[in-house]
């Protein structure tokens, strides 16, 4: 069975990459219809018992048209395997994951063959945390995190159908009236101000121009410079208690 939920497509079917071949584009051949169980967008197909029990999660695809006609494909995204291991979420954890930022936050990244955005994050007191923003019209249904408990993080692969890079998105955690949109942590690229958003980038991309200053750095003495103080209380760091 193939199950995905897509709240703004009014029909789907399921359609089987073809082989590859050499100067030729060959359209994708449909496989089975998927059945709309739930008005609000929740599909069901059955695998055809002649094709494979289990297909590789990039040979096949979602066709369908959306309510206003228009159509779409795009790659089964809950098909693709966990690319946070036990060991990355036992380190989290602890505290002990020193890597944390190429694990967490939005990576663009290639799985099973097909490239696409990895998302992860970290949120122990959330109930239900979801990836929107221009790839998925801004819609917190459509691509829900899987949930990871314990301890609780939640991560997402978005395939080639979020246009990545430089694809502005947030995360979506419900509260306890409305759901709050809040930028992703551990970004590496945001918005602007005043927008707010968080931009998927690329890190092996971003050209440096420090270099300058990573020159001077080992020449600078830095017992008798100046440091700058923020949100440091320094009665905490009083080595000699008080005698009253």
């Amino acid at each position: 069975m193939v199950r995905f939920f897509l709240s703004w497509a009014a029909e789907a079917c399921i359609s089987l990459k073809p082989p590859a071949v050499k100067g030729a584009a060959l359209p994708p051949a449909k496989v089975a219809d998927a059945v709309k169980l739930r008005p609000e967008g929740f599909f069901e197909a059955t695998w055809p018992s002649q094709q494979s029990a289990a297909p590789a999660p990039g040979s096949y695809k979602i066709q369908g048209r959306t309510h206003s006609g228009d159509p779409f494909e795009i790659f089964d995204p809950y098909a693709f395997p966990i690319v946070l291991s036990e060991f990355d979420l036992y380190l989290m954890g602890e505290g002990r994951h020193y890597d944390t930022y190429e694990k967490l936050g939005a990576h663009v990244i290639t799985l099973e063959g097909v490239q696409g955005v990895h998302f992860a994050v970290w949120a122990p007191s959330a109930k239900r945390v979801s990836v929107v923003g221009d790839f998925n019209g801004w819609d917190a249904a459509s691509t829900p995190c899987a949930l990871e408990a314990p301890p609780a993080s939640g991560k997402s692969f978005c395939p080639s159908s979020t246009k990545a890079p430089s694809t502005n998105t947030k995360l979506s955690v419900p509260a306890a009236i409305l759901s709050l949109l809040k930028r992703i942590p551990m970004l590496f690229r945001s918005e602007l101000r005043p927008n707010t958003g968080s931009v998927v980038a690329r890190l092996d991309h971003h050209k440096w121009n420090d270099a300058d200053w990573l020159a001077s750095r080992a020449q600078k003495n830095w017992f008798e410079s100046a440091i700058s103080v923020y949100e440091v209380h320094l009665g905490s760091w009083r080595r000699v208690p008080r005698r009253s």
